[in-house]
């Protein structure tokens, strides 16, 4: 199954782990929208021929959802451990990022169902591995917007706050924002304000630039005059309500410095589309780790990326905490974001 959000690569990933399994004469059975597909018991037949040309296209063929089945657990982890004892699986494998994994980890852990883990989130913010897939897609589609959004600002001398998907964590508005150039980065990980970032970019302007890049991940909390300027709404669930970040930054750096300013929300355009060739093979190796792990019966265990080498790890290390961008690697390209400042 393949839970949360929709990453560039689900589809080699299947086709890694079911190329194998098939090898192996094992039978396979998708489950439709991730956890959905269990709590419901849907299921999608998985043949051969699916994985013909699979590998190349974007989005999951399995489908996904935001389906949690601990959101209310005494209804539905028992729905979920029905639908595996019906169908007599021998293992579980869930492609997936935090929120997915973890329930996974918590169903071994509690109910000792069979899972493995593969992880799967463009916010590659899931621990134990060094990248996940789709993570890379989605850099390279946020770096080429930033780029192309260069040259419409420089033709009308304008600021472009190009608004990045993160909540939590900064990994794509740091990686694309370094390697387009970005004047200005502001991540999660570090409070924004609005008068360095204001500083930041009269220097610019005095510098004879006609224009910037500033780059701003959606979850990033913005502070004028020592105060939060961020939304504290919250949804059904307990989470921030986020979004919106990108044009409030462009309000402000209009505001406070006069210069046009204008946002792009690049929103769901960072999952779409074909993965890259890398995303592709890494996630086609993970899938691979995988079906080793089901047929050698080693289950609680996630593949993993590690000093470039595909290996396992306890899931429960990958969900243990969330990955954020560090503060060494912000002091390690200090030149890129705003400094701390006092709240």
């Amino acid at each position: 199954m393949t839970g949360g959000g929709d990453a560039p690569g689900l589809n080699a990933a299947i086709c890694g782990l079911g190329r194998r399994l098939m090898e192996a004469d094992c039978e396979l059975i998708g489950f439709a929208d991730g956890w959905r597909g269990l709590l419901e018991d849907e299921t999608r037949d998985i043949e051969s021929w699916d994985f013909q040309h699979l590998l190349v296209h974007g989005g999951t063929m399995l489908g996904s959802s935001s389906a949690y089945p601990y959101r209310d657990p005494d209804v539905q982890v028992p729905k979920v451990l029905a639908t595996i004892e019906r169908h007599r699986l021998d293992a579980l494998v869930t492609i997936g990022g935090e929120g997915t994994l973890g329930a996974a980890d918590r169903l071994f852990r509690d109910h000792q169902v069979p899972v493995v883990g593969v992880p799967k989130t463009i916010d590659n913010d899931l621990d134990a591995t060094d990248f996940t897939f789709g993570f890379w897609s989605a850099v390279e589609v946020a770096t080429r917007a930033m780029d192309d959004l260069r040259s419409t600002a420089e033709s009308h001398s304008r600021v472009m706050v190009v608004e990045c998907m993160g909540r939590h964590a900064g990994w794509i508005t740091a990686y694309s924002g370094i390697a387009a150039g970005a004047e200005g980065i502001l991540v999660p990980e570090r409070a924004a304000h609005i008068e360095a970032l204001c500083e930041r970019l009269a220097q610019v302007r005095n510098s004879g630039r006609r224009h910037a890049i500033v780059a701003v991940a959606e979850g990033t909390q913005v502070f004028e005059g020592g105060q939060s300027l961020s939304s504290t709404q919250i949804d059904e669930w307990g989470n921030p309500i986020i979004g919106g970040v990108g044009e409030l930054v462009a309000g402000k750096v209009r505001d406070l410095l006069g210069w046009d300013s204008r946002s792009v929300v690049l929103g769901h355009l960072q999952r779409a589309g074909k993965p890259l060739a890398f995303d592709r093979m890494f996630a086609l190796r993970l899938g691979a780790r995988a079906a080793r792990l089901v047929l050698t019966k080693n289950f609680g265990r996630m593949a993993s990326m590690q000093a470039g080498s595909i290996v396992d790890v306890p899931l429960c290390d990958a969900v243990a905490e969330r990955k954020v961008l560090s503060p060494d690697f912000l002091d390690k390209y200090e030149s890129f974001f705003l400094p701390m400042g006092d709240l």
